[in-house]
């Protein structure tokens, strides 16, 4: 009955873990502070302590400033100078630049290519005038017609350089025949250029562009062509020309009248075959669906469009406006 007799919440003597005797000696033994705890504690030296020396401070000296040395006006001068030549040494660098490039734009023609006609040296101080490709621009169904009618306007140089040779032979022979020698030379001085730039040129263009106006203009010059070769080929005296009548009236060697009567079969192959090719590009004129409606619209389109009508009509209007003020 005597186990009735205890607390049963008292605790058990002997069950208490705070008993053990590792756990009191540690707790009763003076605590230290944050400022007393020493994370390595000391040690016993096993040898003399190393000797360490602090190191002496500098010598404080006082900062000098350097003193600021400022430009003379000579030197300012001199360096704005050089500046200055610098710029302008640039600009004219440019400036040839520019030069350059404009000749080589001129140099083009106006389908921005290097000009190719007629085909110089590098060397030779006059350049090419124009640009030409039958591969390149032409179309395939009208390049053969093309290159006949370049053909034809060799051919043709060829026939006049042949008759200025022909009636300097004959004035050789006969003295009096002065005038037929200046007009063989007028005739191809003024006939080879003219023939290129007046006939062969508009039908190149009217090939590439299909324009109706350069087909009229081409017919109008050629036809006149065709009667120049048929005069030509005539020969009637006096006109600077070695023909058939030429040939058998004004001539009395026979080695001369050789030489003019094959300028004279020359003349006339060139018309006979200026004949065929003039029928030849009025068929293929005929294809292309060109107009006289249209040649006008290209005109009028060409002239108003122009710079130099632009030019004029806007001064023309600036003036009248200035009389009516």
């Amino acid at each position: 009955m005597s186990g009735y007799d205890n607390n049963p919440f008292a605790e058990p003597a002997g069950e208490n873990p705070f008993n053990d005797p590792s756990v009191t000696q540690v707790t009763n033994q003076p605590s230290l502070g944050v400022d007393q705890y020493n994370p390595f504690p000391a040690q016993t030296p096993q040898g003399p302590a190393p000797r360490t020396t602090t190191p002496s401070a500098a010598p404080s000296q006082p900062a000098v400033l350097q003193p600021s040395t400022e430009p003379s006006p000579q030197a300012t001068a001199a360096a704005a100078q050089a500046n200055l030549l610098r710029q302008q040494d640039e600009l004219e660098k440019k400036a040839a630049d520019l030069d350059r490039r404009e000749r080589e734009l001129q140099s083009r023609g106006p389908t921005g290519k290097q000009n190719n006609w007629p085909p110089l040296p590098k060397s030779f101080p006059i350049k090419p005038c124009f640009y030409q490709d039958f591969s390149e621009e032409i179309p395939v169904e009208y390049r053969r017609v093309c290159k006949m009618m370049y053909y034809l306007w060799m051919f043709g140089s060829v026939t006049l350089f042949l008759n200025l040779l022909s009636c300097s032979a004959h004035f050789f022979v006969d003295t009096t025949s002065g005038i037929d020698l200046g007009l063989s030379i007028l005739w191809f001085v003024l006939f080879t250029p003219c023939s290129f730039l007046c006939w062969y040129r508009p039908v190149y263009k009217a090939f590439r562009t299909d324009s109706s106006f350069s087909f009229f203009f081409f017919f109008f010059v050629f036809f006149c062509q065709v009667v120049i070769f048929v005069i030509q080929a005539v020969g009637i005296p006096g006109w600077g020309n070695s023909g058939w009548i030429a040939a058998f009236t004004n001539s009395h060697n026979k080695a001369v009248l050789a030489i003019m009567i094959t300028v004279a079969i020359l003349f006339t192959i060139c018309a006979l075959l200026s004949v065929v090719l003039l029928k030849m590009v009025h068929s293929l004129y005929r294809r292309t669906g060109a107009s006289f409606q249209k040649a006008q619209q290209e005109i009028s389109t060409g002239v108003f469009t122009s710079k130099t009508f632009q030019t004029a009509a806007s001064s023309a209007a600036t003036s009248a406006l200035q009389q009516n003020n």
